[in-house]
């Protein structure tokens, strides 16, 4: 059997090897089969432990084993197995085993157990050791007392594994140990009565090597760890155990606190003794275990001899004492950390036993070097163990063994090099400080162990001091390097060579040392030198001597050396940290040490140096030794040294009024000129110096003294402080700013009222007259101007409330900074943002004339003013009631604001006042002021805008809401787009910023929305009663002016309802509930107070404004808010009432009604009225497009129309003329029943009142009609052709025409009695001859009687007879061929232009223009009518509308299908028409056959007729149409007209899928893919006879070459790699999708046979760019993986995975593509998709082995892999199911040969039998057929040779494969 791996070793290392040979069964059963029945179980040898078995036993015994149960003993043996698994298993089973079985039955199995069980603790898998003690358990538990007689064989190895050092089998040993023995004193009785043989097996472990430690073949590294934790385990178990004999410690057991004696413990004593006395004269001492390369050995080693230096010390005699004096005293070589908590035990336990042991080795060789290395190297990483023990082990070394001066030296030097203050943790550097403290004291205060007599003790102490505290920890603190950290300094010297060594330190330089520590270890080394001196002084406080002298120099000597440092402030900051923490360690405490030896000895000392050098790291040392100190302790020092006055300034008795006498005038006369005395590099040094001798007692005289020096007050001068003073303002700014942190830090502490009264303590008249004189300097200005006045203004943040001065002088200021804002506005390019200069007044300012002319100073003021403002804007919520001061600043800073945002936005005049001669530098500084007043803007808090009171607010809005509707109109003359957007970005941050509620935000609105001169143009506001309403405006035409403004305004408003919506501008909606409420945005109601359907009106009349229009932006909102709104109902009926008022006013006079279907967009467009075209547009969005109003709204409606249309007897004419528009959008709810009407308003309860109402009053129109004479014989002026109107409008139909018109009619279900009338009034319109009359009538009387027509036919042509078809079909044919006329001539026109001009490109593009634009479209609109009349009647007579067909039966004879196909005819010639214009036109030039298409546009229901009478056009008739364009001798012919309609980029789609469906129907799809060559010379294409004849020549020579068509052949052979880097939807792209489904869509419609198809095959193979499948698969986004781990109907694709999916398999199965591109347009990615899977379906049938190449050819290999799972799981079912098919159902002429199909194996077997011979072929289908390839194999073969059996099969695998179509063909 192979091997098994490894398995995990111990702590990462593999388990154990389960490697067997391979003449050992590993089967357990075959293992059980081997073992002979009551067989004894023993260890391989016969072996336990390293003792052979006895094979002597007793009789009782042998029969014993011989009852041993087979199944226990099976699982022993397989004990002895290699194989951990193997062990483990049998361990689970025997732990089963002995929980099920009896007492008894275990019991016999114990001495086998015991055997195995010893050899399995020494097991190198942990999990092996752990599951034996697991079943170890299970035995105990189960034999009980049984186990007494084999404890002895089993407490050694037992009491070993309570020791392994792995945890989990350690308590699983100590777990098994405990359930045998539960009592605590059980399990030491055990312990005591098993003494003797724990000892023999520990020793003979101990004797262990690793060749001995297994009898299987182990690696050696293996063997080694066994033996390395045999024993070191061994070690630890015989020292526990001295420890428990000797100590009665019995911690390990259980016996924590217990004082148990067991019986027969001496007798265990006597044993042990003996035992270890042996064991340590067997082992020599132990001393080579301590060179075992193992930890675990050498930590083991170290606690068993510190067990016997404990407990037996008798052992450690003459004999051995210097080796092992040597290896304890010597340990300190040891450098693994583990082993140092043993260690260090070990070595104090044997200094203590053996003190004279320092005497036996060589100290200094032996145990001060290594310790010294110790030390130097971090404890080796033990420190936290090792740190905290160097004190006891410093008490226990003989001080007569030591030189105490070297050794402390030499200690403290290598204890200082092993800190690593850079790379250790904060544990290790804070015992390493600990143990440095405590050992330095230690050293200090017994220092008498080492000195010969008392008077050596002091100068032992103070070279202590110096080499350590000193030179060591205090220089290391600084930062610097004495030469005295490198030699040291010889202790037990007078105090004068401490001195020597200073003055040499004095001579030389401070240099910075080149480790940068880190802070906490900085901070950290500062403590611990604080806690040394502290202790010092409580003990020996005159060794504080000799540091507070070195402390002096060092700081005399940086100070001085100041400009010689590299980092000066370093050192100081050092000495400056290492004060404050004095401070709150030692000062706060009450101690005076540090004021007495450490800061004033310093400061005196210092001090002249400090002032004379003016330095400001010497001034910050000096104020913070002041502020700690106290200023009247430090100043009354300095004033001592100065009078050299001998008195104590220390005490604090003595007169107060003397104190006061001495200091304030040191202070006012030295110090404050001093500090004052101008702006340099030391100010901040000394106004923080001036600052921190501030005394709380003298407050008052002090602060004074300082502003009056400051502001120039004192009686150095006599002038006021001026504008040049830039070094005293400056030095007042930074004082100002220095004096708020100190108040600010006070707040922090103190109440609202103890710091509000500190801060008037700082007020000071001198200070507030100063501030507004800098207020009202001037320009230049200096930047310490605005600094000094945000500092004494405060306000940078909300809770900045420290103002410095008064408030009457902060509200002169605020109206200053206001005033020099206004000059910039005035300067404005902006007439609006001059303008608003007028609404900034400010009390105080009105008089103000602003006669600055340069813009530069306009600048610099408004600079000026912003730079305060910045700093203090928070202050103005202070004079929040000012009526005035807080609107106006704030709209000056809105105003700048958007001023500057219209300038990036609008072209501004460069002639303006701000822009004049501005050049330069100047532009830059206004453009990065413009940012500054723009960000400034935006970091304003919305809170403080918000906080204002409502006075304030008001006032600011009304500011900001003037200069708004200014700033829209006034810019409109920049003719910008983006300014409504921008001035509607302005009123929305107003709402924002101002937190407006529902109220204020309407009241705002109504304010922006007020009258003025150019608005409202046709509606004004009135309020009346309360409520809102509206009356027309009926004035004098408006200007251009107002009209221009007004639509800006519209702009602006219409971008203000996208922002903000509907319901908050239009309705008015007023929340029922607070801001805060959670239910407030669905609960709201409309407020009839604030409502604005006038607004609704206004912009609907204005119709387009720049950047929007009505029906564009407007009308879905409005209609999206009609659907989802609260409470619109009142609001529509609001808007439609002001609209149709509107409407009867102005009439309809020149209007005319177009249809006889609900008006399209464009139709909209030609209402010239501008009520009427805002009532049709609304009424379509609410009745027709998204049925908003039920049928009780359209029946008021009708009725208020009814009630209006008459005064008195007249008819209302404008009602009437405005009638028809309405009532066509109206008339569908009260008519249609079962509709969607209907279904959405099935709540309503139809009313037979108002519905008989409707029919009685349209009855009553057509009777007025009838009464009228005919349309062509009309009287001008007689409303003959508005009634008619009225009529036509009563009756809509579906504007698609055809059938579904019909059914539309059908479902009105009209009364006979009203067909009657409406058959009889267009009756009445042919009689009298009025065929001929109606022909030459004005195309207004056409098209009325076109639009009756179409209407008569729909609704009543079952009323209709033979003579009324044909006057409608005469009426059709006539007006359509008129078209045809115009058509053809616009393309003959055309052609002349393109081909026979020579005018330059430019005249060719205009004329072009002129000939196809049609002026008069009367001609179009009535041709569009009869074609809908016409493809109603097709719709009858071809059988797609089945009612009562019998009564059509007249129209199917052969005149009316002549008639008919001559209708088709003409309006294919339509369709060529247009298309042949096209492509002459492309032939010249894009542009010129995008004016060609763009015509079309102009009439696009037209097209769209055409096109679909064109897709149910006969093959026939449109071979007629086809031979007619071969007599019309234009440059293109046919197909390059449905090509140039296919291909082109703004063409209707309709037309463009005829097209298409054109191309690919016989009898042109045989000219619309290729064109043949003979002989060399390829045929012309340039007109449709030579393309049409063509046709009959494809297949008329195999000689002939195939090429595909110009139109085609360069996007499917070229274009592919363009398109792969093309937009999804570019029109190239879709080009080359539609060319493909073409050329697909003939090659499928090809029989296999013909040579064309084969040649087609080449032609692609040859030509084609592959690169066209990457395009497909750019569009399925299919993801490798996506269904592996789902079940089918589980898995989600994106939308267009799916549709591809769903076209690839259409695809397959019809052969055809025709759905996709019929549903592509308006081509979107989800149509594309589609198209693109259905081309590749198509592609996969037809092309099988050209798309087998292109997949072949990939190389990225996840993009193949998704291509492949994409064609497995969607494509490759349904066409191997349709190969198959193919196959099966083929028919074979040949009788010797058979096929047969297996569909389940996708296997084709092809069986050839003829006379003697036969072969069988099975031919293989792939799951991903067909990218991967099929494989042919023979599997049967008779009489044919080998040779001719592999060159057959080959050549059928290459034919197959290279086979392009249904395999059933190549079979």
């Amino acid at each position: 059997m192979k091997s098994e791996p490894k398995k995990e070793r111990e702590m990462g290392r593999p388990k154990g090897d389960g490697a067997r040979t391979k003449n050992r069964p590993s089967s357990s059963s075959l293992a059980a089969s081997l073992l002979p029945t009551g067989a004894a179980t023993v260890g391989f040898g016969g072996y336990v432990g390293s003792s052979r078995l006895d094979t002597s036993l007793p009789s009782e015994d042998t029969a014993s084993f011989s009852d041993v149960d087979s199944e226990v003993a099976q699982h022993i043996k397989r004990l002895g197995r290699k194989d951990p698994t193997t062990k483990l298993k049998a361990l689970a089973s025997l732990s089963e085993l002995f929980k099920q079985k009896n007492r008894e039955d275990i019991v016999q199995i114990i001495p086998q157990w015991a055997f195995e069980y010893k050899r399995l603790l020494q097991d190198y898998n942990r999990e092996v050791r752990r599951a034996t003690h697991d079943t170890m358990t299970s035995l105990v538990s189960t034999v009980g007392r049984g186990l007494a007689p084999y404890l002895k064989s089993l407490m050694g190895p037992w009491w070993l594994s309570q020791f392994d050092p792995v945890t989990e089998v350690s308590q699983a040993a100590r777990r098994s140990l405990q359930d045998a023995f539960p009592a605590k004193e059980k399990r030491l009785d055990a312990l005591i009565l098993c003494t003797e043989e724990i000892f023999i097996y520990l020793e003979e472990n101990l004797k262990l090597k690793p060749q001995t430690m297994s009898d299987k073949a182990a690696p050696l590294d293996e063997l080694e760890e066994m033996n390395q934790r045999v024993i070191s385990t061994s070690q630890l178990a015989l020292a526990t155990l001295v420890d428990i004999l000797f100590g009665m410690q019995l911690q390990r057991l259980g016996f924590e606190n217990e004082s148990y004696e067991p019986k027969n413990a001496s007798k265990a004593r006597e044993a042990a003794i003996s035992s270890v006395e042996k064991i340590f004269s067997t082992h020599k001492y132990f001393l080579e275990f301590l060179k075992s390369q193992s930890p675990a050995v050498r930590s083991a080693t170290y606690s068993v001899l510190g067990s016997f230096v404990k407990h037996m010390p008798h052992l450690f005699n003459e004999e051995n004492m210097k080796a092992l004096s040597t290896a304890i005293l010597g340990a300190f070589h040891e450098k693994d950390p583990t082993c140092h908590h043993s260690m260090w035990d070990t070595v104090l336990l044997f200094c203590k036993k053996f003190p004279e042991s320092w005497s036996v080795s060589n100290i200094q060789k032996t145990v001060l070097n290594r310790f010294w290395h110790f030390l130097r190297n971090g404890c080796y990483g033990s420190k936290q163990v090792s740190y905290p023990i160097l004190i006891s082990f410093l008490d226990l070394i003989p001080p007569n063994s030591i030189d105490g001066e070297q050794f402390f030296l030499s200690f403290f030097q290598n204890l200082w090099q092993g800190r690593e203050p850079s790379n250790s943790s904060s544990a290790d550097r804070l015992v390493f400080f600990k143990a440095l403290k405590e050992c330095f004291l230690w050293a200090v205060h017994n220092a008498s162990r080492y000195t010969k007599g008392m008077d050596d003790i002091y100068p032992f102490q103070v070279g202590l001091v110096d080499s350590v505290l000193v030179n060591l920890m205090w220089h290391d603190y600084l930062l610097i390097v004495s030469s005295k950290i490198q030699g040291g300094v010889s202790l037990g010297k007078s105090c004068s060579s401490l001195e020597d060594n200073l003055l040499s330190f004095q001579e030389k330089k401070i240099e910075k040392l080149n480790a940068k520590y880190p802070l906490n270890y900085m901070q950290d080394l500062a403590k611990y030198i604080i806690e040394i001196l502290c202790d010092i002084s409580l003990k020996e406080s005159t060794l504080l001597g000799n540091f507070s002298i070195v402390f002096q120099e060092n700081c005399l000597k940086i100070i001085q050396q100041v400009d010689q440092i590299e980092r000066p402030f370093e050192h100081v900051d050092q000495i400056v940290n290492f004060l404050v923490l004095l401070e709150q360690q030692a000062v706060q405490k009450g101690e005076t040490w540090p004021l007495e030896f450490v800061a004033v000895p310093m400061v005196k000392k210092a001090f002249p140096s400090i002032r004379s050098l003016d330095s400001p790291v010497a001034l910050k040392l000096l104020s913070v030794t002041i502020s700690i100190f106290g200023p009247r302790k430090i100043v009354a020092a300095l004033s001592v040294c100065d009078k050299g006055n001998a008195s104590n300034y220390l005490s604090d008795g003595g007169d107060n009024g003397s104190k006061s006498g001495s200091f304030l005038p040191v202070f006012k006369d030295i110090f404050v000129p001093w500090c004052l005395n101008g702006s340099n590099h030391s100010t901040e040094a000394h106004l923080d110096l001036l600052l921190a001798l501030l005394d709380t007692e003298f407050f008052a005289e002090q602060w004074d003294s300082i502003i009056t020096y400051a502001t120039r007050q004192d009686r150095q001068y006599d002038t006021d402080l001026e504008s040049t003073d830039f070094d005293h303002i400056s030095v007042l700014a930074m004082l100002m700013e220095k004096v708020r942190k100190i108040i600010r830090k006070k707040m922090s502490s103190e109440s609202d009222h103890e710091w509000d009264s500190q801060v008037k303590h700082w007020h000071h008249r001198l200070l507030d007259s100063t501030a507004v004189s800098v207020a009202r300097f001037g320009p230049p200005f200096h930047i310490s101007y605005s600094r000094f006045l945000r500092a004494v203004l405060g306000g940078s943040t909300e809770d900045d409330k420290i103002f410095l001065v008064s408030r009457e002088s902060m509200i002169l200021i605020f109206k200053e900074l206001l005033q020099k804002f206004v000059p910039l506005l005035s300067g404005s390019s902006f007439t609006w943002a001059k303008d608003a200069c007028s609404l900034l007044s400010c009390s105080g300012l009105k008089d103000t004339v602003l006669k600055y002319e340069s813009n530069v100073i306009m600048l610099e003021l408004a600079k000026f003013a912003l730079e305060v403002l910045e700093g203090s804007f928070y202050c103005l919520k202070e004079f929040d009631e000012e009526p005035e001061l807080v609107p106006c600043i704030s709209a000056a800073i809105f105003i700048l604001e958007w001023d500057y945002r219209m300038t990036l936005q609008v072209a501004v005049d460069k002639n303006s006042v701000i822009f004049k001669d501005m050049v330069g530098d100047e532009l830059h500084e206004h453009n990065a002021f413009c940012e500054s007043i723009h960000a400034f803007r935006f970091k304003a808090s919305s809170h403080f805008w918000r906080s204002l009171s409502i006075y304030s607010l008001r006032r600011l809005q009304n500011i900001l809401i003037q200069t708004i509707r200014s700033a829209i109109v006034q810019t409109g003359t920049f003719d910008s787009e983006k300014v409504p957007s921008l001035c509607c970005q302005w009123v929305v941050e107003i709402l924002d910023s101002f937190g407006c509620d529902h109220c204020d935000e309407q009241i705002l609105l109504d304010n922006l929305l007020d009258e003025s001169e150019f608005w409202p143009l046709w509606v004004n506001p009135s309020l009346i009663d309360g409520s809102r309403s509206a009356t027309l405006k009926i004035e004098a035409a408006p200007t251009d002016i107002q009209i221009s403004s007004h639509r800006v305004f519209v702009a602006f408003v219409d971008k203000l309802i996208s922002n903000l919506g509907i319901g908050r501008v239009i309705a008015g909606l007023v929340s029922r509930f607070t801001s805060s409420s959670l239910e407030a945005q669905h609960q709201v109601v409309l407020s009839h107070s604030y409502s604005r359907g006038w607004l609704a009106a206004e912009i609907l009349c204005t119709w387009k404004w720049r950047g929007g229009s009505a029906l564009g932006s407007f009308l879905p909102l409005l209609s999206e808010f009609a659907k989802n709104g609260v409470s619109s109902e009142s609001l529509l009926d609001s808007i439609v009432n002001i609209l149709l008022d509107g409407a009867l006013v102005h009439g309809a006079s020149d209007e005319i009604f177009l249809n006889v279907w609900s008006a399209s967009a464009d139709e909209i467009e030609c209402i010239q009225d501008p009520f009427l075209r805002a009532l049709v547009s609304l009424l379509l969005v609410l009745v027709i497009e998204y049925n908003i109003w039920a049928e009780n709204k359209s029946i008021v409606l009708f009725n208020h129309l009814v009630d209006r249309l008459f005064v008195g007897n007249m008819v209302n004419r404008n009602c009437l003329r405005i009638l028809p528009y309405v009532m066509n959008v109206i008339i569908q709810p009260l008519w249609y029943k079962g509709t969607i009407y209907d279904k959405v308003n099935e709540d309503v309860q139809p009313d037979s009142y108002n519905e008989n109402r409707v029919q009685v009053v349209i009855s009553d129109w057509l009777q007025r009609a009838l009464a009228l004479p005919p349309l062509v014989s009309m009287i001008p002026g007689q409303d003959y052709e508005e009634w008619i109107q009225v009529i036509i409008s009563c009756y809509p139909m579906d504007a698609k025409g055809g059938t579904g018109a019909l059914k539309t009619a059908f479902e009105r279900d009209l009364a006979d009695s009203e067909k009657t009338l409406l058959v009889n009034l267009f009756r009445k319109q042919r009689t009298d001859g009025n065929l001929l009359a109606a022909g030459n009538q004005s195309p207004f009387v056409q098209l009325t009687l076109s639009q009756l027509m179409s209407v008569s036919v729909s609704y009543c042509w079952k009323e209709l007879n033979e003579d009324d078809w044909e006057f409608v079909l005469s009426l059709v044919r006539r007006w359509t061929e008129s078209a045809v006329v115009v058509i053809e001539e616009i393309a003959e026109n055309v052609d002349e232009i393109v081909i026979k001009s020579s005018d330059i490109l430019e005249m060719v593009i205009q004329k072009l223009d002129e000939v196809v634009t049609m002026h008069d479209h009367s001609l179009m609109n009535i041709a569009r009518n009869s074609l809908y009349t016409f493809s109603l009647f097709t719709g009858l007579i071809e059988g797609h509308f089945e009612e009562e067909p019998e009564r059509l039966c007249f129209l199917k004879t052969e005149k009316w299908i002549n008639l008919k196909d001559h209708i088709r005819e003409s309006v294919l010639r339509l369709f060529f028409a247009t298309g042949v214009a096209e492509a002459i036109a492309n032939s010249c030039c894009q542009e010129a056959s995008s004016i060609v298409a763009s015509s079309r546009h102009a009439h696009p229901h037209f097209w769209e007729l055409v096109a679909s009478s064109v897709i149910s056009s006969p093959p026939h008739v449109k071979n007629l149409a086809v031979e007619s364009m071969e007599i019309w001798e234009l440059s293109k012919g046919a197909i390059s007209s449905l090509f140039a309609i296919l291909f082109s980029s703004t063409s209707i789609s309709v037309l463009q899928f005829a097209a298409y469906l054109t191309l690919s129907t016989e009898p042109i799809s045989q000219l619309s893919i290729t064109k043949v060559s003979t002989a060399g010379g390829l045929v012309e294409d340039s007109t449709a006879g030579q393309e049409f004849d063509q046709s009959r020549r494809v297949d008329s020579s195999s000689e002939e070459m195939v090429h595909l068509r110009e139109e085609i052949s360069y996007l499917i052979e070229k274009s592919p790699s363009k398109v792969l880097e093309m937009d999804l939807v570019a029109r190239d792209r879709v080009n080359l999708f539609i060319s493909w489904a073409l050329f697909l869509s003939h090659l499928q419609s090809i029989p296999s046979t013909s040579p064309t198809k084969q040649m087609l095959i080449q032609c692609i193979q040859d030509s084609a760019n592959s690169k066209v499948l990457d395009c497909l698969f750019q569009h399925i986004p299919f993801k490798l993986g996506s269904t592996h781990s789902l079940k089918k109907k589980d898995v989600v694709h994106p939308t267009e995975v799916s549709q591809a999916a769903t076209a690839a398999k259409r695809a397959i199965t019809t052969g055809s593509v025709v759905f996709a591109v019929e549903s592509l347009w308006p081509v979107r990615t989800e149509t594309m998709a589609a198209l693109a899977g259905a081309i590749y379906g198509l592609m996969i049938r037809a092309l099988p082995a050209y798309v087998r190449d292109w997949f072949t050819s990939l190389r990225d290999k996840s993009t193949s892999a998704a291509i492949e799972s994409f064609t497995k799981t969607y494509c490759s079912p349904p066409l191997l199911a349709d190969e198959l098919s193919q196959i099966k159902k083929a028919s074979v002429a040949d009788e010797n040969f058979s096929v047969s199909v297996s569909k389940s194996a996708c296997e084709v077997v092809a069986t050839y039998k003829k006379e003697e011979t036969g072969m069988d072929l099975v031919i293989s289908l792939p799951v991903s057929y067909p990218l991967r390839p099929v494989d042919v194999d023979c599997t049967r073969s008779l009489g044919i040779s080998d040779q001719k059996q592999r060159k057959w099969l080959m050549s059928m695998i290459a034919f197959v494969r290279s086979q392009n179509g249904a395999l059933a063909e190549a079979i």
